[in-house]
């Protein structure tokens, strides 16, 4: 099939190359030239694992191709919307400009009988108002949503190797035409055994803010009981293990620590909020208010366990922060909370350094105050304290004794609670961890 992936973000790059794998004719059209140069190119303008490599790999086969001009759609069957909805500046709900304008700029190039597919995240009632949009324009086209569940670090094989697809149509009905055009587009997945669920519109728009609501829930329910283990010296790892035993409960999404962060559960939940606010129906979610809150808690946590770790004092404390991406696999550093800690350290008086695998980039543009190093060694060397933020493996699999040599005292808080206590220890260090005695 003939498909179009208007906006090639995140989300957009990764979905027009698996697009293409599966064996579809794909073009992506984004307004950034730069990204378009980089992306037609077959270089990623981000890290993902085995993107770059599935880029140069589709590309060859001449069925990916990039553009910035919207009229490389025409003739497109499936035109797949996937702009970035970030949140608005001052306000806790999500910014629809890029969603409006990339339906705006598509209608000229829709003909009769073409489905648009919306991926973004958006308030409910979105995917509503774009099909009336379609239909004031008097085209007979079929508007579609279709959430995406990707996970920073997976998200190839997230898409080629989906755990579920929701479609979500006018009505509901599995019969609607557009619903067999979509399981062309997904033949690979499907036949391999992914399930698919057919809902109505407002029901496929809840499924990615509901599902990243539940899961952020989970991270901040942990987190709260880490601060109980703080406050009687039990080991949170110990409780999420017993209560993760529960097959009601697993043990997924139970890791206590420095919090979550990125560009989809803070924006997402906050949106998610004030779209009920706006529905009259802000009640049903009131208990997001305090996942965020203790979410953002465990920031200024972490700052205050590093300057019980450095004798009560942060001023002139050579620290050194290891990671600055949200998360591993990644250089996303979007509300990155060990990007947020290390500023909130130098502000109050740390020498503070910042060596990430992937991040150093981006996060220099977003905090450029701050010292970064890309080596690891020369991050260590003559540190007052380390603080383990983002779990890179290279971090996890430090030896205590080697590193013990390059610090200027041996002091360590694992933000992740991923290390061997007891090692660590073991190797003279003072060791921290979170929820942890």
């Amino acid at each position: 099939m003939r498909i179009s992936v208007i906006g090639c973000g995140y989300l957009g790059a990764v979905h027009a190359a698996c697009m293409a794998k599966l064996g579809h004719e794909v073009v992506g059209i984004d307004v950034d030239e730069r990204k378009i140069a980089e992306l037609s190119a077959a270089r990623a303008p981000f890290f993902e694992p085995g993107l770059e490599e599935l880029l140069g790999e589709v590309q060859e086969t001449g069925r990916l191709s990039f553009s910035t001009d919207m009229a490389a759609a025409k003739g497109s069957a499936v035109h797949f919307i996937c702009v970035g909805t970030p949140q608005k500046k001052g306000e806790n709900g999500a910014d629809l400009t890029y969603v409006d304008a990339a339906t705006a700029a598509l209608l000229p190039y829709l003909s009769p009988g073409e489905i648009v597919v919306g991926k973004s995240t958006v308030p409910v009632g979105t995917a509503a108002r774009l099909a009336m949009t379609l239909e004031q324009a008097g085209l007979n086209a079929h508007l579609l949503w279709n959430p995406e569940f990707l996970r920073e670090g997976h998200a190839v094989s997230d898409t080629l190797h989906p755990d579920r697809l929701v479609y979500g149509v006018a009505g509901g009905s599995e019969e609607h035409e557009a619903v067999q055009v979509l399981d062309k587009v997904y033949a690979t997945p499907l036949e391999s055994g992914t399930p698919r669920l057919v809902t109505d519109l407002p029901t496929a728009e809840l499924v990615k803010t509901a599902a990243n609501s539940f899961l952020a829930t989970k991270i901040s329910f942990i987190n709260a009981m880490a601060e109980l283990c703080d406050a009687v010296g039990a080991d949170v790892t110990l409780l999420a293990d017993a209560i993760g035993m529960d097959d009601r409960i697993g043990r997924k999404f139970l890791n206590a620590g420095i919090g979550f962060g990125g560009g989809c559960l803070p924006k997402d939940i906050r949106a998610f909020m004030a779209r009920a606010g706006e529905l009259g129906a802000d009640q049903a979610l009131t208990f997001l208010r305090e996942v965020d809150a203790i979410n953002m808690r465990r920031r200024t946590r972490v700052v205050e366990l590093t300057r019980e770790l450095c004798g009560n004092t942060l001023l002139g404390k050579r620290i050194t922060v290891l990671g600055a991406a949200f998360k591993p696999e990644s250089d996303d550093v979007r509300d990155s909370p060990a990007l947020s800690i290390a500023a909130q350290l130098q502000l109050q008086g740390a020498v503070v350094t910042v060596t990430d695998p992937e991040a150093l980039a981006n996060a220099a543009r977003r905090f450029p105050e701050l010292h970064y190093e890309e080596s690891t060694n020369s991050a260590l060397n003559r540190a007052d304290a380390l603080l383990l933020l983002t779990e890179w493996r290279e971090y996890r699999d430090l030896d205590p004794y080697e590193t013990a040599a390059l610090v200027s005292t041996p002091r360590i808080l694992d933000g992740r609670n991923v290390l061997d206590a007891s090692k660590w220890r073991a190797a003279g260090w003072t060791y921290r961890g979170l929820g942890r005695p």
